[in-house]
């Protein structure tokens, strides 16, 4: 086996022990935890858009208690402003200087809940720590922790009071996911769960720690794309360019954020390599936020997904040979 292939399988065993881990918490939704799962693998961000009390905190916390990791919770809010988020620099009477206090954003997993509440100058304080890692205040920067995941939440049907995010901010989400209402199965085996430990919250025991963690991030970078399937995801995305349905489509951000997704899911079932069943597999949450709908689209409520599978269904799938 190649040291290629022993990497994919170590990210393997772990990466299932997380994602089994996870489920304790988060019953009978394998499918949202492994996306969440992919993205911090990949070093991404997740925006979660979904209905309240469906367990978007929950998944959140689990996560971090699972990966041995700070968290931190941020509710948006109208009146929030930039330094409730990146923290400030404080008088000290005593000193008679001024003290950085730094604010949630250094954490590994920070919670943006209801990220859409915010005027646009908040939610902007989230960019730099986003794209960069690092948190510039008063012309020095400070480094944030690694890892370092945001995972944003908004309600998709409640608008009033809300500051929709710009197409640039939603660009920075690596993927987009929904959780859903759990199966009848699985909200019974909920409400057991509940009564069969006696208390509110649930609390997960470490499987992984920060520096297990960056090691499986490396490994992802190991997994090999042959260059048909770098073709592959390029075509679908220059597809959804084409799509009439659609004003804007996915910039090469989308078909970098595919890939990587599509990496991360290659490994989490054990292969060292890409195949075309990972890129159909990731394209809808790594591309959909990513699109705008055509104006006279807007009021017919069109879902930008359904332009994606369009786009996925109009690309020839790649016959990959031992060369490739």
């Amino acid at each position: 086996m190649t040291d290629r292939a022993t990497a994919g399988v170590a990210v393997q065993e772990l990466a299932v022990a997380v994602a089994d881990a996870v489920e304790q918490a988060i019953v009978g939704k394998r499918e949202a935890i492994e996306l969440v799962l992919f993205a911090l693998l990949s070093d991404g961000h997740v925006l979660i858009e979904d209905l309240p009390g469906l367990g978007k905190t929950l998944l959140a916390r689990s996560f971090a208690q699972v990966c041995a990791m700070d968290f931190a919770r941020i509710q948006f809010t109208p009146d929030l402003i930039p330094s409730d988020i990146t923290g400030a620099s404080v008088y000290d009477r005593s000193s008679g200087s001024f003290t950085f206090e730094p604010g949630p954003i250094f954490t590994n997993i920070l919670l943006a809940d209801e990220i859409n509440r915010a005027p646009g100058k908040t939610q902007a304080a989230l960019l730099e720590g986003m794209e960069e890692r690092q948190v510039t205040l008063e012309n020095t920067t400070r480094q944030l922790g690694s890892p370092f995941l945001v995972l944003a939440t908004q309600n998709p049907i409640e608008y009033e009071g809300t500051y929709p995010l710009p197409e640039a901010q939603l660009d920075r989400f690596l993927v987009r996911i929904t959780i859903g209402y759990p199966s009848e199965d699985a909200e019974r085996d909920i409400l057991l769960g509940r009564a069969r430990r006696r208390k509110e919250r649930i609390e997960l025991e470490p499987v992984c720690d920060r520096q297990t963690l960056r090691a499986m991030q490396a490994a992802i970078e190991e997994v090999y794309v042959a260059p048909p399937l770098a073709e592959y995801a390029v075509a679908i995305a220059r597809a959804t360019r084409d799509s009439p349905q659609l004003a804007v489509g996915a910039s090469p951000r989308g078909s970098l954020a595919l890939m990587k997704v599509a990496r991360a899911r290659a490994a989490y079932l054990g292969r060292d390599f890409v195949t075309p069943d990972d890129v159909k597999a990731v394209s809808i949450p790594a591309l959909a936020h990513r699109l705008t709908l055509a104006p006279e689209l807007w009021v017919q409520r069109i879902d930008p997904a359904e332009a994606v599978r369009a786009a996925v269904a109009s690309v020839p799938v790649p016959v990959l040979d031992e060369s490739s």
